[in-house]
């Protein structure tokens, strides 16, 4: 059973981003689809971010071509339906690759015990850590949503190796934080709160 807060908040999101003309929307994904998603790449979608997906599926944002313009994204948002499954795969593999790849650069943090002398040792021990931790599932570009049937309401994580920053303190604040311009104000008590096992630790 999908909650129906869970449910109110994604379609809020997603009628959000509607109202802001920023992105290309397609027909929400069907209970259908949802399943083929799931289980081919292993992770159950929040309540929230199911219920803004099937609302309507963000595919790319339109660009005028701009010469001598590039950009890092060229389509940021998760094709679920037609997307390349191996870049859909990397993309849920970046909190992971990344974070391995700065512990690679030295990064360690206190709670995994004793940093090994070797490298190889390091990256395994690190790579145990992270066996735990529930997989992150992208919103668009390396914005991120834990996964979890009977969950919603978690803030959206900008992640890039152990820079892991607030993005929204849910779904529907993270659509105006990223695509409202210009960007509103944070109210005195934004304070979003993560309860995410493994990655809370950076924030």
């Amino acid at each position: 059973m999908i909650s129906a807060e869970g449910v109110l908040l994604g379609r809020a999101a997603a009628e959000r981003l509607v109202q802001l003309s920023c992105c290309v929307i397609e027909p929400g994904l069907t209970d259908a689809e949802f399943t083929r998603i799931e289980d081919e790449y292993g992770f159950v979608f929040a309540d929230d971010h199911r219920a803004f997906l099937s609302a309507g599926l963000p595919v790319h944002e339109p660009r005028d071509d701009e010469p001598g313009v590039s950009y890092a994204w060229e389509r940021p948002w998760p094709d679920w339906r037609d997307g390349d499954p191996a870049e859909l795969r990397k993309q849920l593999n970046w909190p992971e690759e990344f974070l391995l790849e700065d512990v690679e650069r030295g990064h360690w943090q206190p709670v995994w015990g004793e940093r090994p002398d070797s490298l190889a040792a390091a990256i395994e021990h690190a790579r145990s850590q992270l066996s735990g931790a529930p997989t992150m599932v992208p919103v668009y570009a390396h914005r991120f949503l834990p996964e979890g049937h009977g969950t919603f309401g978690h803030p959206v994580l900008s992640m890039r190796g152990s820079d892991v920053i607030y993005y929204g303190t849910d779904l529907l604040d993270y659509i105006n934080q990223e695509f409202e311009e210009p960007r509103p104000e944070r109210p005195e008590d934004w304070t979003p709160q993560a309860a995410v096992p493994f990655w809370r630790n950076y924030l």
